[in-house]
């Protein structure tokens, strides 16, 4: 009989579990003056920080919460231009050229990462490790084949193969992409946190940027009334904080997905895995500190604030590494958003073209440390104003195919149904009926809201009406947080904003 293995009760993330305290840095109290505002303490934020510093700018880094405490902290970490069956796509709905575009942008990404960790003498676990895209479905084999004669065309160094080193999973066909890479993610933009501190750049947490004054000096708004005037405005929030009629918010969908970090009793033989059938299964592993192997399996993607209870993900999760190791133990457990545009390449350059010293970078399509990594160097190259082959490939304002016009109406279509059935939806449920540690929508004086009981009795409610664009979230029973279903912010139990676009809270109700 097999021994019952069970899921931490609460997320935690592997990578911010196995950093240790991160440093603290203070709140923006004053107004200042600097060459560039960076707003967003992930990958993208640090390393375009990082590289405008080292080009001799005054920057300050913005970041809503705590540093490094977001979607890179959430991560699976792989370094890796094998971005899904993503190169037949691109050459179908654009081409040769655009594809080759997109694999180059991604492998000078991974070589930076790889340059910097060797110069900077950082300890981050980096390792070379193949990729693969595995499927068992007869369905999925030539979708298989078509991505290896795209890597062929390219000139990607790759292959078909139907056998994968992890002997678990049975494959009928696979696509390897040689030498690619994983690391640790915080232990990696820690250092360069340092350097930029070194190179006289400054940082300031619990800083929410909410507006931009636009002109030839841009001033960013802060939530505390404080303005940062500067030359150059670069948003890598995340969800960008300023629009500029980019209507960013209608051209990306928001996306979760889940991890588990398990430890198993078998050898693990090396590689980096994904499934190219839905559930989307994606296998890698991280050396601890007693260098064991912690399996990281993640999957069970879906649109913020909808599909089943998302407690049911990580059980999923579980069944499926039930199945396929012999488990020992479940130490953490985690998930991440993502934004997704309609033909999966990020937005990366001006926001618009009437806002030339205003630049975003969004839309990583859950490959945040290449993608992010790509946006530093392009907006950094942008601001110095030097040359750069993937500016068209990645521009904001860049002309899109049908097939994404296509589903971005899907999107859109989506946001319009969740946002008339969350008006109508039936509720019976009252504060009162919530035992510990339960949330859910409930009726409070005959009206929709959020409530949620925490483990000593003490009661929240909140209106459940998104504050961006007056959607009804739902509850996240997994995350315990508010979500939204139409453009994917989050709120805390207490209302506060856990992501954008929203940046008002929701209201607090009282009983």
């Amino acid at each position: 009989m097999s021994k019952s293995i069970s899921i931490p009760q609460f997320p935690e993330s592997y990578w911010v579990a196995a950093n240790g305290a991160l440093s603290s840095f203070s709140k923006l109290e004053e107004d200042i003056e600097v060459d560039a505002a960076v707003v967003g303490g992930g990958i993208s934020g640090i390393t375009t920080a990082y590289l405008l510093a080292q080009k001799g700018l005054k920057v300050a880094l913005l970041e809503a919460g705590k540093l490094l405490n977001g979607t890179t902290a959430h991560t699976t970490a792989k370094i890796t231009a094998q971005h899904d069956l993503i190169y037949d796509k691109l050459i179908k709905q654009s081409s040769k050229e655009h594809a080759a575009l997109y694999f180059n942008a991604s492998t000078e990404a991974l070589a930076f990462i790889k340059q910097t960790i060797s110069e900077q003498k950082i300890d981050c676990g980096f390792s070379e490790q193949d990729s693969y895209v595995f499927t068992n479905s007869d369905n999925d084999t030539k979708k298989i084949e078509d991505e290896v004669s795209a890597y062929e065309a390219i000139g990607i160094s790759g292959a078909f193969t139907d056998h994968i080193p992890l002997d678990q999973i049975s494959v009928k066909a696979a696509a390897v992409m040689y030498k690619q890479a994983q690391f640790h993610p915080l232990q990696y933009l820690i250092t360069l946190v340092r350097k930029f501190i070194d190179a006289g750049g400054v940082i300031y947490e619990n800083t929410t940027a909410v507006d931009v004054e636009t002109g030839p000096i841009p001033r960013v708004m802060t939530s505390g009334s404080h303005r940062v005037t500067c030359k150059h405005v670069v948003s890598c929030s995340h969800f960008p904080f300023y629009d500029g009629l980019g209507f960013y918010f209608a051209r990306m969908h928001a996306a979760r997905s889940y991890v588990l970090g398990v430890t198993i009793e078998e050898s693990y033989p090396g590689g980096m895995y994904l499934s190219a059938e839905e559930p989307k299964r994606s296998i890698r592993y991280a050396e601890t500190s007693d260098h064991s192997p912690l399996i990281l399996i993640g999957g069970q993607s879906h649109k913020t604030g909808q599909g089943i209870c998302t407690i049911n993900h990580y059980e999923e999760l579980k069944s499926y590494a039930e199945q396929h190791f012999q488990l020992k133990a479940i130490p953490y457990r985690w998930s991440a958003q993502d934004l997704v545009t309609g033909d999966k390449i990020p937005y990366i350059g001006r926001i618009t073209a009437s806002s030339p010293n205003i630049y975003i970078a969004t839309g990583y399509n859950k490959w945040g440390m290449t993608n992010g990594t790509v946006a530093a160097l392009l907006i950094r190259d942008l601001i110095m104003e030097e040359e750069n082959p993937y500016e068209q490939l990645f521009s904001p304002s860049r002309s899109v195919s049908l097939t994404a016009v296509k589903n971005l109406i899907v999107d859109n279509a989506d946001v319009a149904k969740h946002l008339i059935a969350g008006k109508l939806e039936m509720f019976n449920k009252k504060p009162e009926d919530l035992a510990k540690d339960e949330g859910s929508v409930v009726s409070l004086h005959g009206k929709r809201a959020g409530a949620y009981r925490n483990e000593d009795g003490l009661l929240y409610l909140v209106d459940t009406t998104c504050t961006h664009m007056g959607c009804e979230v739902e509850w996240n029973n997994g995350d315990r947080t508010w979500d939204c279903p139409c453009h994917g912010s989050r709120f805390s139990i207490s209302g506060e904003v856990i992501e954008g676009p929203a940046e008002k809270p929701l209201k607090k109700l009282q009983q």
